[in-house]
């Protein structure tokens, strides 16, 4: 009889468990969802204290947050319930065992240490069951967890290596578009047919309109995505044939806006070679244009550059990133409107510095304005996800001038 309780504990377990782990998704994800609120406010932290949204903001955390709270009590609730109904359970057993027992010392089978002994018995077996039962229903909550945690590790890359990858130390840097479609969405292509050489050590300028896919063509060629169709080739043998990290250590890119982590300026420009010495370090940032304010500081290359760089300004953040390229030092330079957003002063500073950088590199400039290309030896202008006009870039690089 003591016994017989344990299937509807487990009945009573199975019937609360997907009730327990919805309630536990739920609240995991309310709780994810007030935290990317307070994520992107101290992102953007300046343009909210610009604008007086302080209280929007808060409003929208709290909003956020309570919601959360509400459905952390809902969920309490439920495994209040259900602690509730296990209790009642092995009442019940308890109660009809010492009834039983009652019966037979009544009846003269037991006497009465016998069924106090027997009761100890009892409360031996039922703790344990109880104690299972709590653990399990608790247990929902970190598989829910667990579950948000695998599934992030089963995520599929989006690019995947190929198991006989082949190794590359450094690349000559000839560059082959044959053919190239790419679309984020199927149906909805953005690239269609880029076809475009470039030789090694050639400067290739990028212009279009916004949203023409300047940028998708680089993200392809650093192998962020593959092309749906086509290839692409450097040293005239496909990306996917490459080691993903073998690849990707032959590219050095600036951004148009530029990253930095909250370290010290030496591990910025350092990122990519996290061993370089301070006499190299201070090498790329003179050849950035970068030392003599960065000596100016009161720690100098140890002054640490705040949350995303917040410290410096938009022009020396730049050139930290142009000392972080010129230490990669790597065969392939991508460009990405470095200096869309510095006064003239930085700007011209950046562009002798860039100068520098591509001597010897094949190197991919992406800007909006004409002018800033025209050191470029082959001009490819995109629209609508082609090159237009077609055969365009050919004869560009047949004339050996720029557009």
């Amino acid at each position: 009889v003591t016994l017989t309780i344990t299937p509807v504990l487990i009945g009573t377990l199975a019937a609360y468990r997907r009730r327990l782990r919805e309630r536990s998704r739920k609240v995991k994800q309310l709780e994810s969802s007030a935290l990317s609120v307070v994520h992107e406010v101290l992102g953007a932290l300046r343009v909210v204290r610009a604008f007086g949204q302080e209280d929007r903001e808060q409003e929208r955390f709290t909003s956020q947050a309570g919601r959360g709270l509400r459905e952390r009590l809902r969920l309490a609730f439920v495994e209040g319930c259900f602690g509730v109904l296990v209790g009642l359970v092995t009442a019940s057993g308890t109660a009809v065992v010492l009834w039983i027992g009652i019966r037979h010392v009544q009846a003269g089978i037991l006497s009465l240490g016998d069924l106090l002994l027997i009761m100890g018995y009892v409360a031996q077996i039922y703790d344990p069951l109880k104690t299972m039962s709590r653990k399990a229903a608790r247990l929902q909550n970190q598989l829910a967890s667990a579950e948000r945690a695998f599934a992030l590790l089963d995520h599929a890359p989006d690019v995947e290596e190929r198991p006989d990858a082949r190794p590359l130390v450094r690349a000559e840097g000839s560059v082959s578009f044959r053919d190239v479609c790419f679309g984020y969405n199927e149906g909805e292509p953005i690239l269609q047919g880029i076809s475009l050489e470039v030789p090694a050590g050639t400067r290739v300028g990028i212009s279009g309109p916004t949203g023409a896919g300047k940028t998708t063509l680089i993200s392809l060629l650093t192998r962020f995505y593959d092309p749906t169709q086509g290839c692409i080739l450097l040293d005239g043998v496909d990306l996917r044939d490459y080691r993903v990290a073998d690849l990707r250590r032959q590219f050095s890119i600036v951004l148009q806006e530029p990253v930095l982590f909250p370290t010290s300026i030496a591990e910025n420009i350092a990122y990519a070679r996290p061993k370089a010495s301070e006499r190299k370090i201070a090498e790329a940032a003179a050849a950035a244009g970068a030392h003599e304010f960065i000596e100016r500081l009161p720690d100098g290359y140890a002054t640490r550059v705040g949350e995303r760089g917040m410290r410096l300004s938009g022009g020396e953040r730049q050139r930290i990133a142009l000392a972080r390229a010129f230490l990669t030092d790597a065969p392939v330079l991508v460009l990405d409107e470095p200096t869309s957003s510095v006064d003239p002063a930085t700007e011209r500073i950046i562009f002798d510095a860039m100068e520098r950088l591509v001597e010897g590199r094949t190197t991919f400039s992406i800007a909006h304005r004409l002018e800033t290309l025209a050191n470029c030896d082959l001009h490819v202008e995109i629209r609508d996800g082609r090159l237009s006009p077609p055969g365009e870039a050919e004869l560009l690089a047949a004339s050996g001038g720029s557009k």
